[in-house]
């Protein structure tokens, strides 16, 4: 895939504002996100600007005279179909996903009916509603089995349950977040994660990555805040399973109807190397830590490029005809 920045008029792109923080779980990835695309595009001339959703209205951005967003933020009423929704209305371009896309990768169950639908591999899964149908779950799936909201990310309300005494407390930490639970097999094998960045035809994969987190438990902290979780870019894949996590990957994405970019994460079974999709995201982190700057690294794209490249994608979902 070839990204010519060369053709980007970096005044063109106007006053932009950088959402960041946001009323999510995730506020604080979000604002490390943020700080760094900001940063990112300051660097390379753009006139960029931190907005705070959380303390700020949008319909400040019309009045302030911003011509584009860069949505950095995570979670609900950030990747969620909502703030987009919004910014339809507002007619300001923005990066990402539009609101129907983002609005079912934010939802795992819903992802997962789609792919499913489509013939893409997914884990099997349940939605439950009461502690009572997440044992029943463990029943059918058998252990160990992942307990999560739907309607979350960063692993925020996640269990891994190992036996029944566990399914009470893992459903009352999920439904904490989400009244919508899943319940999900649980694939033993190599944790994968791998970017997507463009549009329909012409989405491409970027390199993917191997995680190893430490004990195999890849939760909030090893994700954010340690630095002993091991990342392996290029993966150390056979070339032929790294190209089929690619190829299930850009379908997962167009299958959604995502744009701009996302990046799925993807499992590969140990006792037979089948990848299976665990979710998309939409929005990804930018921090320190994250993988899409990571990936697009090893792609030959430095983090201020991607920024770069990103805003000067966004975009509206409908033109207005007048």
């Amino acid at each position: 895939m070839k990204f010519d920045l060369s053709s980007i008029d970096v005044k063109a792109l106007g006053k932009v504002a950088v959402l960041m923080g946001g009323l999510s779980a995730e506020r604080e990835v979000s604002l490390m996100s943020g700080s760094g695309v900001l940063q990112a595009l300051q660097s390379q001339g753009v006139d960029a600007h931190a907005f705070d959703p959380a303390e700020r209205e949008l319909s400040e951005l019309k009045r302030e005279g911003f011509a584009r967003c860069f949505i950095a933020l995570h979670g609900r009423f950030g990747e969620d179909g909502t703030v987009q929704g919004a910014l339809e209305l507002l007619r300001i371009p923005y990066t990402g996903s539009g609101v129907m896309a983002s609005s079912m990768a934010m939802d795992k169950i819903m992802t997962k009916r789609v792919w499913r639908f489509e013939g893409l591999p997914t884990p099997d899964w349940r939605m439950v509603n009461s502690a009572e149908e997440t044992r029943a779950a463990l029943q059918a799936l058998g252990a160990p089995m992942i307990v999560k909201p739907s309607r979350e990310g960063s692993t925020i309300g996640l269990t891994k349950v190992v036996s029944v005494e566990q399914c009470d407390a893992a459903y009352a930490l999920a439904a904490k977040y989400d009244p919508e639970v899943l319940c999900e097999e649980f694939i033993a094998g190599d944790e994968t994660t791998c970017p997507v960045l463009g549009e329909g035809a012409s989405a491409r994969a970027l390199p993917v990555i191997r995680i190893v987190a430490p004990e195999g438990n890849y939760d909030y902290q090893n994700k954010y805040f340690t630095d002993t979780t091991q990342y392996h870019c290029p993966s150390g894949l056979p070339e032929a399973e790294e190209r089929e996590i690619q190829r299930i990957v850009v379908q997962a994405y167009r299958t959604l109807g995502c744009r701009g970019w996302g990046r799925a994460d993807v499992m590969i079974r140990a006792s037979d190397r089948r990848p299976f999709l665990l979710e998309i995201n939409t929005s990804p982190g930018m921090t320190g830590h994250s993988l899409v700057p990571m990936s697009a690294r090893a792609a030959g794209l430095s983090y201020e490029q991607l920024c770069l490249w990103l805003v000067s994608q966004a975009s509206l979902e409908h033109s207005v005809q007048g």
